[in-house]
């Protein structure tokens, strides 16, 4: 039966679930969905999500959405081990911050910067990059006392974090103040099982799809 996942492949968030897949071991059936053609707008997907977002995926009847609680699902669920996503309390809390911090802050902000001007035709509000370049400050903080994000393991931290920091690098974002970052990317696009067709590649579709937008 296997897991459908409905998604695109530019997408960070859709890019982090499909790391996490391969981290775990698990095979999706990938489910492309053209937002454009209004393809999560169906009957059928409502059913499944009605908040009609992407990633969304349906385990043989149960369906969930939002990148973040779909990662630590399939990492609950089909890990063979607990070492992405620890089941130790402290550590496990320590991870969810990231994920959380990834959410609300590193990502937000990112898309705060540049999808106005992607989808909205504005142009770049230099106080937005003040605030991108803070909260990568941020994470190049955290980086400075571990070799991942939440440690010094590779966890669901580092996959999903890694899906924002690689859209921001093929942005034009400047990384090269951040040198924590800088190492720690390099390291992730290493060591992440399937890196490359889960996100390197995918990545470059989302820069793509920019670079058509903004085309005058």
């Amino acid at each position: 039966m296997g897991v459908d996942f409905y998604y695109l492949p530019g997408s960070a968030p859709c890019r982090g679930v499909l790391l996490a897949a391969k981290a775990v071991g698990v095979d999706l059936n990938l489910k492309y969905t053209d937002l454009m053609k209004g393809e999560h707008l169906t009957p059928e997907f409502i059913k499944l999500n009605p908040q009609h977002t992407i990633p969304t995926i349906n385990d043989n009847g149960f369906s969930l959405w939002e990148s973040r609680a779909i990662m630590t699902y399939l990492a609950d669920q089909y890990g063979k081990n607990d070492a992405i996503y620890p089941k130790d309390p402290k550590k496990r809390a320590v991870v969810d911050q990231r994920l959380y911090f990834d959410i609300g802050t590193l990502y937000a902000r990112f898309a705060d910067y540049y999808y106005p001007v992607l989808f909205g035709g504005g142009s770049y509000d230099p106080a937005k990059l003040t605030k991108c370049e803070e909260a990568m400050k941020f994470l190049d903080t955290f980086l400075a006392s571990s070799e991942y994000a939440a440690g010094n393991t590779l966890t669901l931290a580092d996959l999903s974090l890694v899906a924002t920091v690689s859209t921001y690098e093929v942005m034009g974002f400047d990384l090269s103040p951040y040198k924590n970052v800088t190492k720690w990317l390099g390291q992730v696009k290493q060591k992440a099982p399937g890196y490359e067709e889960a996100n390197g590649k995918n990545v470059l579709i989302f820069k793509q799809m920019a670079d058509s937008l903004t085309k005058k």
